[in-house]
């Protein structure tokens, strides 16, 4: 078990009217000038936007709006927000909306209090320094940046768009307001790519070399179990409160570190798919799905026993005790068979419609390895081999 230290300050507040308590929490964290930032689709179809910005605007607080953040939030997006909030004086930023919008938020409050490019800070020249205040009302329960120190930006300016994070407990949301009625309008495949972000922020710490801390074990199978079975309910009926209310809450916990607590993340799949959806532009939580399986196959075999406890507790497999490896291999399979029952794809075909080149899958190894000089994972560390390996097996 490793030492830890378990950081998570940002107040959540939960439930149906939850969204009423914004302006004062602006205003509790020093709000007087706010950014309102935004997509446009689930914080308009929600009615979100158009509540937050009266409310505020009863309360006396001058707002600015920056809508249209995109999935996969670029750079350039940053950038107009930053010279935005210069010009207004912006003291405090809203994001309303789901991890793009929080991701993208965060970039602009580092990059207002940055004097030099703020690609910087993801391009590993300068660690942040300052940050002007986030909070968030969330409409798409997936990412976890509600209540995570990362931060994750495309740079949509370089001839091979690079998709890069920041980790600094700076940019952690002051505030994050969740009703989950406000995800009732969700679509179905964003509802199903959200619930796979979740189970993976989870599954990424679940699958390391540590195997001694029974808790955290506990906690992040529940969450497991919990998320796999509410997200059918929801894909049935999407206005049921309390399966939404269950994925809602589980994004959050999935991405605050609470299961990482004496362990070591791996996140070699999170690295693998930002390449894709970095050259491709997929949804997020889809192209885990694509990958998640593949990864699994390569490194199951040297580390049979997690996932062997991974699919008698989580998937529910029956233990084969004289063939530990075959019932590894069938909670590798039952995780595949949840992402069909959900409409998610299993392989790179089935997100792209076609398999990758063989050129393709060399620039995104050489991307993702930043030219062969760093492994991906901790569980195992995988150098450009094994990733070009991933690549291939999931190109089917």
């Amino acid at each position: 078990m490793k030492d830890f230290v378990y950081y998570t300050p940002t107040r959540v507040v939960f439930g149906k009217e939850s969204e009423e308590q914004v302006a004062t929490l602006v205003q509790q964290f020093g709000g007087s000038r706010v950014l309102v930032h935004y997509g446009g689709g689930s914080a308009r179809r929600s009615g979100l936007l158009d509540k937050a910005l009266a409310l505020l605007k009863r309360a006396g607080i001058h707002t600015v709006e920056l809508g249209g953040v995109v999935p996969n939030p670029v750079l350039s997006m940053v950038r107009r927000g930053i010279e935005l909030c210069r010009n207004e004086q912006v003291d405090f930023i809203l994001a309303i909306g789901g991890g793009s919008v929080i991701d993208s938020a965060k970039a602009i409050a580092y990059g207002v209090c940055y004097d030099g490019d703020v690609w910087d800070l993801w391009a590993g020249k300068a660690r942040p320094q300052a940050c002007v205040p986030v909070g968030c009302m969330l409409t798409i329960p997936a990412a976890g940046s509600e209540m995570s120190s990362s931060c994750v930006i495309t740079n949509d300016e370089t001839p091979h768009p690079l998709k890069r994070g920041v980790n600094s407990d700076l940019c952690r949301c002051k505030f994050a307001i969740m009703n989950p009625e406000r995800t009732f309008t969700l679509p179905p495949y964003q509802t199903a790519a959200g619930a796979t972000d979740i189970m993976m922020h989870t599954m990424e710490r679940y699958f390391c070399r540590f195997d001694d801390m029974p808790l955290t074990d506990a906690l992040a199978e529940g969450l497991l179990r919990t998320v796999r079975d509410s997200a059918i309910e929801v894909l049935r009926n999407p206005t049921d409160y309390r399966h939404r209310a269950q994925i809602m809450w589980a994004g959050s916990l999935a991405h605050n570190d609470l299961t990482e607590c004496g362990y070591e993340k791996d996140f070699a799949t999170h690295r693998l798919e930002h390449e894709l959806s970095a050259m491709f532009g997929v949804t997020h939580g889809a192209g885990l799905a694509a990958l998640w399986g593949s990864w699994a196959r390569y490194v199951m075999p040297r580390h049979v026993n997690r996932f062997v406890q991974f699919a008698v507790n989580v998937m529910g497999v029956t233990c084969d005790f004289a063939d530990l490896e075959r019932t590894a291999m069938l909670g590798i399979e039952a995780m595949e068979q949840w992402y069909r029952q959900i409409g998610m794809p299993t392989s790179i075909v089935e997100l792209l419609d076609r398999p990758v080149t063989d050129e393709e899958i060399a620039t995104m190894v050489q991307t993702a390895s930043r030219g062969g000089t760093i492994t991906l994972g901790s569980i195992e560390a995988l150098d450009t081999e094994a990733m070009t390996a991933i690549y291939h097996i999931a190109n089917h």
